[in-house]
């Protein structure tokens, strides 16, 4: 079976092109291949598969089994290999995942190979029932919650998939490994959460660490950049272009006032590639 590894940022992925894979179980495949000593090391698999209702579709598996409803590095990354592979040749198209239909837009460099893909990440829905979270209705904005005896402000929303952050002075602090899990399955959350921890550099300027539902502590994370963008907006703290700095580089976020879709620019990069000798 042959793969491509590729990262946004060192968020990792391996990619497989499966034209009857629309229905598959990979679950078991993923665990294998994303296991970082007897595999190949990844924060999830992408399956490449056909679609009725765009121009591709990209189902994305995490480490753990679990099947994502989207991932915004994830994106981008599929958006250069479809199109470095020659399976799409339009500078926009349209790709099909279980989030809705996402438009990439890539830039071509001087090699013909894509060196920096814009995708039209949709807008964010803030109402507690669509995130969804237990409570009452309406937005989550700067609202308390208490994890082992501590008080913490949260703002959450549905970025394609659901996002939480809290604010704190030094993400570089934050102990990610024991804190992420404890707000990723907080009770409010019946699908449970990503969480993100988010540091105010300037009015356009923020630093976040995220812990991912079902991968972890990940180098990066397309969706919850994304969703911190828009939190800070809400908040106050920022305004609609925000540069979100993550542990290899910066993704830029457009909260578009007119259209109200939220727009990420950043680059994607092909590791190296192989073949997976195991069933």
């Amino acid at each position: 079976m042959k793969f491509v590894k590729m990262h946004g940022l060192g968020n990792d992925f391996v990619f497989l092109e499966d034209k009857n894979g629309a229905d598959k179980d990979f679950s078991g495949l993923a665990r294998k291949m994303c296991a970082p000593h007897t595999g190949i090391g990844a924060d999830g698999i992408i399956v490449i598969v056909p679609s009725d209702t765009a121009d591709v579709r990209m189902r994305i598996i995490n480490a753990d089994g679990s099947e994502a409803e989207m991932c915004g590095n994830g994106i981008r990354c599929f958006a250069k290999y479809v199109y470095d592979h020659g399976i799409i040749q339009k500078k926009e198209f349209a790709v099909e995942t279980l989030a809705g239909i996402m438009k990439p837009k890539v830039t071509v460099g001087d090699d013909g190979k894509v060196s920096l893909v814009t995708i039209n990440m949709g807008k964010p829905f803030t109402d507690r029932a669509q995130i969804p979270m237990e409570g009452p209705a309406g937005p989550v904005i700067d609202e308390p919650v208490e994890i082992d005896g501590k008080t913490y402000r949260i703002t959450s929303l549905l970025m394609g998939v659901p996002h939480t952050m809290t604010y704190v002075k030094n993400v570089d602090a934050v102990n990610l490994p024991e804190l992420g899990p404890k707000f990723e399955t907080y009770k409010a959350f019946p699908r449970k959460t990503n969480m993100n921890f988010v540091q105010v550099i300037d009015d356009h300027t923020i630093k976040v660490h995220t812990w991912e539902r079902g991968a972890g502590a990940t180098l990066a994370c397309g969706t919850g950049s994304c969703a911190c963008a828009v939190g800070s907006f809400l908040n106050g703290f920022t305004g609609r272009s925000v540069d979100v700095q993550l542990y290899l580089g910066t993704l830029h976020i457009e909260y578009n006032e007119e259209d109200g879709n939220v727009y990420m620019t950043g680059p994607a990069a092909v590791t190296f590639t192989g073949e997976w000798l195991e069933d």
